[in-house]
């Protein structure tokens, strides 16, 4: 039996995704929070629900941000030990997972206040009301530019950080729309359609985040990974006779996680083997990873590889 031990890439490039994305998170978080204090404050002077509802969802987003942050920070800064042998590069899909639940609680509240708003309108104050939006706007665009520098794509983090913040730009622009159509035309009730409207795009945006976080923790298979395809490519090795216990999962964004057991035929060059398996695996960026080759007497009838060849 030849236990292998797991192939690593690079750390330079994951190094320095890392330190971007908690710069991204940082300035957002105090951009952020600054603001919130200001659009709560005019909310309330101008009794708009929309400036409510978007500087309640930056409250949401400052906690999101903060929490994201530190949560890179505690995955990056604190090693790996005797009890958590990966370390605490999980507490970053923790955080992300309360973030899709606050965005999924935010929005029901929005709605259950837009429907009260509904019944029983309010006057507001539309002039102050489009003044404080169009900041917020200018403010959420510049705090989704710095979030876009980070690794949003592959860190469900900062992703759901970043969704947070596309929300309050919607918000913000929901609520310049309200704001100008009750000031042309009287129309109070155009405030709690726009909260409406930006709630509906927090719920889709919020789940998705939420069900990501949960396949992550529940060891799923990454959708973007073709389980099949990895193992024919395994099995089309040569020298590989078959293959059995193939395990794919996620341990943070973009640390994904492969083991698997091989039985190759006797008299072969293992370690050429394991070479052009990992070759194949970094195709994938699965660049962590256990393979375990065994002998032919090893071999079962349950083997992924057997059973195609014997088939083919």
């Amino acid at each position: 039996m030849d236990n292998r031990p797991e192939q690593r890439g690079t750390q330079g490039p994951h190094h320095h995704h890392q330190t971007s994305n908690q710069t991204a998170l940082l300035a957002g978080f105090l951009l952020i929070t600054g603001f919130m204090i200001v659009e709560a404050v005019g909310g309330l002077l101008s009794n708009s629900l929309a400036l409510l509802s978007d500087a309640g969802h930056m409250l949401s987003d400052s906690i999101s941000l903060g929490l994201s942050f530190t949560a890179l920070m505690v995955g990056s800064k604190i090693p790996a030990n005797q009890t958590k042998t990966f370390g605490y590069r999980r507490f970053e899909i923790l955080a992300a997972l309360f973030n899709g639940v606050l965005l999924l609680v935010l929005s029901v509240w929005i709605i259950y206040e837009a429907f009260q708003r509904f019944s029983h309108p309010a006057p507001i104050h539309s002039g102050s009301m489009l003044v404080i939006a169009f900041i917020g706007l200018i403010v959420n665009i510049f705090v989704a530019w710095i979030l876009s520098g980070g690794e949003n794509k592959e860190n469900l983090n900062v992703r759901s950080a970043f969704v947070h913040v596309l929300g309050d730009l919607l918000g913000s622009a929901g609520a310049i729309v309200a704001a100008v159509l009750i000031y042309l035309f009287g129309w109070e009730f155009a405030d709690p359609l726009a909260s409406l409207i930006v709630s509906a795009v927090i719920i889709r945006s919020g789940w998705q985040v939420l069900r990501d976080s949960i396949n992550i923790l529940m060891e799923g298979k990454p959708d973007n990974l073709d389980l099949e395809e990895i193992r024919n490519r395994i099995c089309g090795v040569e020298g590989v006779i078959s293959l059995h216990d193939m395990h794919i999962w996620t341990i943070t964004s973009g640390f994904l996680s492969l083991s698997c057991h091989l039985i190759v035929a006797d008299r072969t060059d293992r370690d050429r083997i394991l070479n052009d398996v990992q070759h194949i695996l970094s195709d994938y960026h699965l660049m962590h990873s256990t393979v375990q080759i065994e002998g032919t007497t090893f071999e079962t009838c349950f083997s992924d590889c057997a059973h195609q060849k014997k088939n083919a």
